[in-house]
């Protein structure tokens, strides 16, 4: 059996910092699927079908081929039931810091409490550990230069959208 490993996020949008920590589970995994979720505390810029477009857009723009990564969307539900449905043997996390960790680990507990399924956390490289999302969506809407944070489709997407 593929052990498959789910990586959600809201990914509104996906930063460079997400693409590498796709790669690099990618190696790690037989099958990785990257999940837009949706959080019902964030009002997203860009729907969840134009994030899935975008992720599948910024892993082309970096070269990123994998045959063994999905990407996919969950617009309703408990991540928990997702992941029992698909048979995902882990839940995949990156983490930029300890307040980051702080945040994920409470989650990570009660996931395994629900579901038996672990959670397996992938460090940031530090060149994108300071870089959020809700950040460069900040900058984005302030005019400013988003390119080293983004893929070319995502800072056009910005550029477009507001």
């Amino acid at each position: 059996m593929a052990k498959l490993a789910v990586y959600p996020g809201s990914f509104d949008p996906i930063t460079l910092g997400h693409v590498d920590i796709i790669e690099r589970a990618a190696l790690l995994f037989d099958e990785l699927e990257v999940l837009v979720v949706h959080n019902p505390d964030k009002a997203p810029r860009f729907t969840s079908a134009e994030r899935v477009q975008l992720i599948k857009d910024s892993l082309s723009e970096a070269g990123i081929k994998g045959s063994n990564i999905k990407v996919t969307e969950l617009s309703s539900g408990l991540l928990v039931d997702y992941l029992r449905q698909v048979d995902a043997r882990a839940l995949l996390k990156g983490f930029r810091n300890n307040v980051d960790l702080d945040y994920e680990l409470p989650m990570a507990k009660v996931n395994r409490d629900l579901s038996g399924i672990e959670t397996v956390f992938i460090a940031a490289d530090p060149a994108y550990g300071l870089v959020a999302s809700s950040l460069v969506r900040q900058v984005a809407e302030l005019g400013g230069p988003v390119e080293k944070y983004v893929s070319k489709a995502v800072a056009k997407a910005l550029r477009g959208s507001k």
